[in-house]
């Protein structure tokens, strides 16, 4: 008899066990940048946060490099519910809703604690615009600041006529022209294959960006400009956030709080050392000359002008609010 209640009593226990499993939420996570890249990394630490402080009820899996949707895909996925979550590059979709365009003004918010406020500034705006497009922000994070890959030295716009741009949003495709190159839509993950078969011959991005695609194999010259500091954001489909408890929101929200501060710190500490890694691999990294920078700045200075014309009122209020503070 013994013998039968303990074989019962392990039926029991494994039919528990079977049906808390059963309840755990999957969630697939798609992501457009390398595994090895610090904001894949991160949403790995993520994941493992929210699986911990829902007790296993979200089990979200890491999608990196593009693997489950391509990033010009990732956004529509998850407002359309192909995805629950995912992340992306903000400024992306600034075709659509130009206000989310406002990490990508030029010499605006050039340092860490800049671009912070500038986002505390834009943030309440910039998320009832996403809620708009069926997305709840979750957690930010900046890269560290843009400038300027080339396969040659460039010293103004006069080196820089013809060149084959890689662009990732409206802003980047706005230098391009403005200093007489040719844009060419390129994803992050396709980048070392437009180098490589001389569809890009430059592009506009951080160290970051460089060192994970090993550009040195086809690039020479980074010029430091550090124009802005775009954001990645990790976004939730606003149906899916909105049928969780309370409790489940609280706990990935701590997770995402938790993520994004540490991920602004780690961008922060591997901005100087991704410089060292392309010099330690026969890059030329030195700071933009002075004509050019110049230059810069004043295209930087009309996109801004621009950016204030197409987002109106909401625009100007971010501004006045970040230089307010």
């Amino acid at each position: 008899m013994k013998t039968v209640y303990a074989k019962l009593g392990l039926a029991l226990a494994c039919t528990a066990m079977l049906s808390g499993a059963a309840m755990a939420e999957k969630w697939d996570m798609p992501m457009a940048y390398s595994a090895t890249n610090f904001h894949s990394e991160m949403g790995v630490v993520f994941a493992d946060k929210v699986r911990e402080y829902t007790n296993g009820d979200i089990d979200i899996t890491v999608h990196p490099g593009g693997s489950l949707f391509k990033g010009g895909e990732i956004k529509r996925a998850i407002q359309t519910g192909q995805a629950p979550i995912g992340e992306r590059f903000m400024s992306a979709h600034a075709n659509e809703a130009p206000l989310l365009g406002w990490d990508n003004l030029p010499f605006v918010a050039t340092s860490y604690e800049a671009n912070e406020k500038l986002w505390q500034a834009a943030k309440g705006k910039v998320n009832d615009q996403l809620a708009g497009l069926n997305l709840v922000t979750l957690y930010t994070c900046p890269w560290p600041g843009q400038g300027f890959y080339f396969n040659k030295p460039v010293a103004s716009s006069k080196d820089t006529q013809g060149v084959k741009f890689r662009s990732y949003n409206t802003a980047t495709a706005t230098f391009a022209e403005a200093l007489g190159m040719i844009p060419v839509q390129v994803e992050a993950a396709e980048l070392s294959q437009a180098l490589a078969t001389g569809v890009a011959e430059s592009f506009i991005s951080s160290g970051s960006t460089g060192y994970d695609r090993k550009v040195w194999e086809h690039l020479t010259h980074y010029y430091k400009v550090n124009a802005w500091l775009p954001r990645n954001y990790v976004m939730v489909n606003k149906g899916v956030w909105e049928g969780l408890d309370a409790g489940t929101q609280a706990a990935i929200q701590k997770a995402a709080d938790e993520t994004g501060s540490a991920c602004a710190k780690k961008s922060e500490e591997l901005a100087n050392w991704y410089f060292e890694q392309l010099a330690s691999n026969g890059m030329s990294v030195e700071d933009a000359s002075d004509e050019f920078r110049g230059e810069l700045e004043t295209i930087g200075a009309k996109m801004t002008a621009d950016w204030l014309e197409d987002t109106g009122a909401d625009g100007q209020a971010i501004l006045d609010a970040y230089k307010a503070n």
